[in-house]
C-alpha cells in the first residue's frame, strides 16, 4: 500500500505505507533514523554517516553527500530515499528521483529541525519516538539560560581559503536566535568567503567548527596571534549543524560552551 505525502520542499510524493529499505544521504538525518529505532529498515548511509558507530562499520556506504554512487543506491533497491536541500545536489536527487521516492528536508532554523524530525516520524510509522525527540529538543532549548548578549562572533567552517557560516543557514539560527549573538557575517548569505584583512573590528568571539573542516590547536594558536582582542575557541561543529537527534545534546553543550566566554 501507499500513501502521498509532502516534503520540506513543498514537493508531493508517493511513499510506501511502512517503508523497510530506506537509504539516508544526510548524517545529521542518519543518526536520527538510529535513535527512531529502524535498525535494519536503513539499507544505505554516506561515508559521512558516522554516527551512530556500528552503522558506519556495518551498513552499506553509497558515496559521499555531494557525490552519491548512484549505481550503489540502485543495487540495494530502496524503497524511500531520504536527503535535504542544502546537504545534496540538484543532479543526485533527479537521478534518484527515477529509482525510489525522494523525501527531502530543507532546514534552516531550529523550527525547520522539530518539523523534520516529527514527519520524518511520520513518514516511518515511528511517530511516538520521533514526537518525545522533538519534546525533549523543545524542552531543553526553553530552559536553557541564555547570558550571552551583544556580543559578535564569526564562526568559521573551512580553511584554505576561509569560509564561515553567514544568513540563511541553520547554524546562523542557533548563533543569533538560541546563543543571542551578533553574526559578523551578516547580512551576507549562507557560506561566503572570508578575507579576514576585511574585518573591520575584531569579533568578541572566533568559532573554528570541528567540521566539515576539522581545526586543530595550530589554527586556533595561529588566530589568537592574529586576532589578539578576539576570544578563540575551537567548537563541537556537530551540535552547531547536526540538525536531527543530536540536538538532544545541543542546549546543555551550549550551557558548556557559555560557561567558558
Amino acid at each position: 500500500m501507499f500513501r502521498t505525502v509532502k516534503d520540506q520542499l513543498g514537493d508531493v510524493i508517493t511513499v510506501p505505507d511502512f517503508p523497510i529499505r530506506i537509504v539516508s544521504l544526510v548524517p545529521s538525518q542518519t543518526e536520527l533514523l538510529h535513535d527512531l529505532g529502524l535498525g535494519e529498515r536503513v539499507v544505505g548511509i554516506t561515508k559521512f554517516c558516522v554516527h551512530p558507530k556500528e552503522w558506519f562499520e556495518t551498513k552499506t556506504r553509497i558515496g559521499g553527500t555531494k557525490q552519491v554512487n548512484i549505481e550503489a543506491v540502485k543495487a540495494l533497491s530502496p524503497d524511500l530515499i531520504i536527503g535535504n536541500k542544502e546537504e545534496n545536489t540538484k543532479e543526485d536527487i533527479e537521478a534518484l528521483r527515477i529509482l525510489a521516492p525522494v523525501w527531502m528536508s530543507d532546514v534552516e532554523k531550529l523550527g525547520d529541525a522539530l518539523r523534520m524530525i516529527i514527519e520524518l516520524g511520520d513518514l516511518t510509522l515511528t511517530q511516538d519516538k520521533a514526537n518525545n525527540i522533538a519534546q525533549s529538543i523543545r524542552g531543553s532549548f526553553d530552559s536553557f539560560q541564555l547570558t550571552i548578549k551583544d556580543k559578535t562572533v564569526l564562526y568559521l567552517i573551512w580553511k584554505n581559503p576561509y569560509m564561515g557560516a553567514a544568513e540563511g543557514t541553520f547554524i546562523h539560527d542557533l548563533l543569533t536566535n538560541e546563543l543571542g549573538f551578533k553574526n559578523v557575517l551578516s547580512p551576507q548569505s549562507r557560506y561566503p568567503i572570508c578575507d579576514l584583512n576585511d574585518l573591520i573590528d575584531q569579533p568578541d568571539y572566533i568559532f573554528l567548527s570541528s567540521e566539515p573542516y576539522p581545526f586543530k590547536k595550530e589554527d586556533l594558536d595561529e588566530l589568537v596571534q592574529r586576532f589578539p582582542a578576539s576570544n578563540v575557541l575551537l567548537v563541537d561543529g556537530e551540535y552547531f549543524s547536526w540538525y536531527g537527534s543530536r540536538l538532544m545534546g545541543t542546549a546543555e553543550y551550549f550551557a558548556s560552551l557559555q560557561a567558558l566566554l
